[in-house]
């Protein structure tokens, strides 16, 4: 039995490596395209069934990637779309469940309101990954792609929160507003708090503590399972505890972590991100057949007709949101027109657009108890879970699929210069450094030859970075033997991988060193890559 749980584990991730290869042939957001391989690996006779625990879900799978997320957030780009990203995060959710309620009480026989929100609660938080991995691949400006990651952190709380007042309303029958209006403080605040002090703790570890590069990446691995974990246990928003965990952890990883600690958690945490990523969406698509037969009463042709239609009214009141929520606090508030730059309708439509649903709307369909009591099973689980799925297939489809195609017809217009940023911050860091070896070592830099072109180097770079912003300010074409001089840099890299090969075949050196070395012409080729790409994107 382990052996075939074990096998079935290794294949998936086997699956999900080959399918993400072929996805990127294809041009094709990886998740959208492991959905439907998914879909289609299922209806091939012998597959074995698969079913998803929601517990495996909500424990093993959610506290990395919300993580994973809050770790690459800026928390000063969050705090700075704080009123957007609260209103998607917590006003459009609300009303997105409270939409679904009412529509799918009038359109279903026999569903009641609490089983609407009990549904509008699942179906209302849109995907993390889905919309990024789309949109990452594209040329969108900062404040879109910002706005979608800072509402995805929070989202899933809320969601979570109304999921659970519906679940607890149809057991016991009983609902109380004001009383959920405080349970929803209460959960929101406390998790916070918890996320907030066990993310003092483990800066304090990775601070002050003798850790090592191994070290560090393990409780980088452990802390969103001890946040999330410990939130659960009190009853607060276990979400919200890893979301404000590692905004904290990370807004102060830079005087925390070593540079060592920093390489090795971030090689080990994309590798993660991305198989944790990979299996949850294919996942999603072996669930259809485990889902169709559970049915029941319900004709296959109804229940994808229910699905269509709340796929619909989520989409719709997405879009219905945003320009409003965009423009009427302008309207109404000098502070925000003061504040806040006014936001083009194009990007206003992309965020609107952005709505693909995931994994968190499945788990939580299938986290709906199978009896409501000891002697009645619970009214329209299955047409729930089935409902859900098409809602996930629908957006996650054919918003995904028609979201580049929009942003091409759309012709959104970049207006971040990064790359007049990234010469800045070299300017002041080449600027830096020659001030301290002038004052520190000016002596040496005098007598000795070393220090001297250590020092002309970065006099050098001082004077071309100089130049190089006065033609950003006027507006002038950046230099045009950049991308040339970059390809010489990576040229250079490749030679010397050449001889380290050859070193190697003639065993002339140590084989340690000739890694070392490896590893060094490593760092050196990504960062001519990062660079040289960031530079494209803004070409």
């Amino acid at each position: 039995m382990l052996q075939d749980n074990l096998l079935l584990i290794i294949s998936l991730l086997f699956a999900v490596t080959m399918l993400s290869m072929l996805s990127d042939k294809l041009r094709i957001s990886y998740p959208i395209f492991l959905v439907i391989a998914g879909l289609l690996i299922s209806l091939f006779p012998g597959v074995p069934r698969i079913t998803i625990d929601p517990d495996i879900v909500f424990v093993i799978f959610l506290p990395p990637l919300l993580y994973a997320a809050a770790w690459n957030t800026s928390w000063q780009d969050f705090w700075r779309f704080r009123r957007p990203i609260g209103m998607l995060a917590f006003g459009l959710v609300i009303c997105t469940a409270c939409a679904v309620a009412y529509v799918s009480t009038h359109m279903i026989p026999g569903f009641p309101l609490a089983l609407g929100f009990l549904l509008g609660g699942i179906v209302s938080p849109p995907d993390a990954v889905a919309a990024t991995s789309v949109l990452q691949t594209l040329k969108v400006p900062k404040r879109v792609v910002t706005i979608l990651e800072g509402e995805s952190l929070v989202n899933d709380a809320s969601s979570l929160i109304v999921f659970r007042f519906a679940l607890v309303t149809m057991m016991t029958g009983q609902f109380v507003l004001w009383k959920a209006g405080v349970d929803f403080l209460e959960v929101s605040v406390f998790g916070v708090a918890i996320g907030l002090l066990l993310g003092f703790g483990v800066y304090a570890i990775h601070r002050w503590l003798p850790t090592t590069p191994s070290i560090d990446t393990g409780i980088s691995l452990i802390s969103p399972y001890l946040m999330y974990i410990t939130a659960e246990h009190f009853h607060f928003s276990g979400v919200l505890a890893v979301v404000s965990g590692g905004l904290f952890v990370s807004y102060r990883s830079h005087d925390a972590l070593t540079y060592s600690s920093r390489l090795q958690s971030q090689s080990v945490w994309s590798v993660l991100i991305f198989l944790l990523n990979g299996v949850v969406f294919i996942l999603i698509g072996l669930q259809l057949p485990s889902i169709v037969r559970g049915l029941g009463e319900y004709s296959l042709g109804s229940a994808i007709v229910y699905g269509v239609v709340i796929s619909v009214v989520a989409v719709f009141i997405r879009l219905l949101w945003v320009f409003p929520g965009a423009y009427l606090p302008r309207i109404c508030f000098k502070k925000i027109r003061m504040r806040e730059q006014r936001p083009e309708e194009k990007q206003v439509f992309i965020i609107g657009w952005s709505g693909m649903r995931g994994i968190v709307s499945l788990a939580s369909a299938l986290a709906i108890p199978y009896m409501l009591s000891k002697d009645i099973p619970f009214p329209h689980r299955n047409l729930i879970l089935f409902i859900t799925f098409v809602v996930i297939l629908c957006t996650l489809v054919l918003q995904g699929l028609s979201l580049p195609l929009l942003v091409k017809w759309l012709k959104l217009e970049v207006q971040e210069n990064e790359e007049e940023q990234q010469l800045s911050i070299r300017l002041r860091l080449a600027t830096a450094v020659l001030d301290h070896i002038t004052g520190e070592y000016g002596e040496e830099a005098t007598s000795i030859d070393a220090f001297n072109r250590l020092k002309e180097r970065y006099e050098r770079m001082v004077q071309i970075t100089s130049k190089k912003l006065e033609k950003e300010e006027g507006k002038e074409i950046s230099p045009t033997f950049l991308p040339r001089y970059r390809q010489l840099l990576l040229e250079l890299v490749a030679v010397q991988r050449r001889e380290l090969s050859q070193m190697r075949h003639d065993k002339l050196f140590s084989d340690e060193l000739l890694r070392s070395k490896e590893f060094e012409l490593d760092l050196e080729e990504a960062r001519f890559r990062r660079v040289g790409k960031s530079t494209s994107n803004q070409a």
